[in-house]
C-alpha cells in the first residue's frame, strides 16, 4: 500500500466515523419508525451544522455502450464528493440494497459508501460499510 492509500484510507474514516455521529444523532432524536424522508431531511440539516458539503438525491445515468440512459438512478447522499450515504427506513435489509449502493459506487468511481436503515433500536445495528477498488486493502504480511 503506497502512502497516498494510507492517507486516503484515513480520510475515509475520519469522514466515515463523523458522518456515523451525526447518523447517531438523527436516529437518537427521532428513533425508528419514520419514512425515510423525514431521516434524509434530519441528516440533511445535521450536515449542514457540521459544515460537511453534501449533494443529495443526484440523479445518475448508466453509461451504456457510450450514451446516457436515465436509469432512475438516484444516489440520497454524496458527502464531501466522496462518501455515498444510501439511507433506508425497512423492516430489514435485504441483499437488493446492498447491490443497490454497489451500482452506485461503481457508477461513481467512489470506494467507499455507507448503507444506513433508521428502521432499527440501535442504528449501528443497521449501518453496513461497503467497500469497492483497493484503498482499503491491506498489503499481504511479509513471512
Amino acid at each position: 500500500m503506497n502512502p497516498e492509500n494510507i492517507d486516503r484510507k484515513k480520510y475515509f474514516n475520519e469522514l466515515t466515523h463523523r458522518v456515523l455521529g451525526l447518523c447517531i444523532e438523527v436516529h437518537r432524536e427521532l428513533g425508528p419508525g419514520l419514512l425515510e424522508s423525514a431521516y434524509e431531511e434530519a441528516l440533511a440539516h445535521e450536515l449542514t451544522l457540521a459544515s460537511l458539503s453534501f449533494k443529495r438525491q443526484q440523479d445518475r445515468p448508466l453509461l451504456y455502450k457510450g450514451v446516457k440512459l436515465d436509469c432512475g438512478y438516484r444516489i440520497d447522499f454524496a458527502v464531501e464528493n466522496e462518501l455515498l450515504l444510501e439511507l433506508k427506513a425497512v423492516n430489514e435489509l435485504h441483499p437488493i440494497h446492498h447491490a443497490q449502493l454497489l451500482t452506485y459506487l461503481k457508477l461513481e468511481n467512489r470506494p467507499l459508501g455507507l448503507l444506513i436503515n433508521f428502521n432499527v433500536p440501535r442504528l449501528m445495528d443497521g449501518v453496513r460499510r461497503i467497500v469497492t477498488g483497493d484503498t482499503f486493502n491491506t498489503p499481504p504480511s511479509p513471512n
